[in-house]
């Protein structure tokens, strides 16, 4: 990876750490499903214009009509719904804690391929998942005995934090759907309609829900960010990163989102990181990179090499 895909790389995981801000800012405002109908609306737009001006538009429209279906499961699956149960999760839980438990996502992306793909599961990659959720269980210990906010209690910290990780399941879901029915369809192409198909399906729900009260302009400039800086800047951004430093390196940017999203909530928010919480992310990002193969060998674990 060049020094220029590094910085490319270092400014994805900024802004993919940045959403969980954006989320935070603007969720008591919005509520879940409106700020969410939003952010994928305003992407689906924003990669819209990016696609039609790389090819002619009978050719794009062409592509999402005739794998629409697809394309529309890939949008609740990678979009709509988790994007919804991650709002729901910091209804809750801090900024900095929800992009930990993201950083899971390639956890439950290699149990799920293994189970439905029936893709390779080394030992050092089982041992790698089950230390990733022993890190899950470290940070949500860690929450439960120091609540954020007086309205936290031990059953809303735990049920956001579940919401946060069913999230990041249906990602692995997301993933291995991709694999089997839009293997072939260029990324831009699926980025697009799976952001289209979220968007179709959470405005009535959008509409319905929309808050009586009015939305201030911190809320207002969090949606606007997420829509186009989180969502459709940061798609371009990854997409162009597998195109030049291919999918194993630019799946990387999972360990360095937990980062910018813990900083970025210090920092903006005045949200605390106690030992704890550092422990539990430090334990995720050690399995997480066990069960993505980016930790290939520990020495004595696994069959000896035969002599000769």
């Amino acid at each position: 990876m060049t020094l220029r895909n590094l910085i490319q790389l270092l400014i994805l995981a900024a802004l993919w750490g940045a959403s969980f801000l954006f989320i935070r800012v603007g969720v008591t405002d919005f509520g879940v499903a409106p700020l969410m109908a939003l952010r994928v609306g305003i992407g689906a737009l924003f990669l819209f214009v990016v696609l039609l001006a790389r090819r002619p538009a009978r050719e794009a429209f062409s592509t999402m009509r005739t794998r629409a279906w697809p394309l529309l499961v890939v949008g609740v699956l990678n979009s709509a719904a988790p994007f919804c149960l991650f709002a729901y999760a910091e209804l809750t839980l801090s900024a900095g804690v929800t992009s930990v438990i993201n950083a899971t996502t390639p956890l439950w992306g290699a149990l799920v391929a293994f189970l439905w793909l029936k893709d390779r599961l080394t030992a050092l990659r089982s041992l790698g998942m089950v230390i990733g959720f022993l890190g899950v269980l470290m940070l949500v210990w860690d929450q439960i005995a120091t609540p954020q906010g007086s309205s936290a209690t031990p059953a809303t910290t735990a049920l956001a934090a579940a919401a946060a990780l069913g999230a990041t399941l249906l990602y692995g879901i997301a993933a291995s759907y991709t694999k089997r029915h839009l293997t072939g369809v260029d990324s831009l192409t699926v980025a697009t309609g799976t952001m289209t198909g979220a968007t179709i399906l959470l405005v009535p729900i959008a509409i319905a829900t929309w808050p009586a009260a009015p939305i201030s302009l911190h809320a207002w400039g969090a949606v606007i960010a997420l829509g186009i800086g989180c969502t459709g800047v940061a798609y371009m951004l990854f997409f162009h990163l597998i195109a030049v430093a291919g999918p194993a390196r630019a799946i990387t940017v999972t360990f360095v989102i937990p980062i910018f999203g813990i900083l970025w909530g210090a920092l903006f928010l005045d949200e605390q990181v106690s030992l704890g919480m550092a422990e539990g992310c430090a334990v995720i990002l050690v399995g997480t990179a066990l069960a993505t193969g980016v930790i290939r060998r520990i020495p004595g674990f696994g069959p000896p090499r035969e002599a000769g």
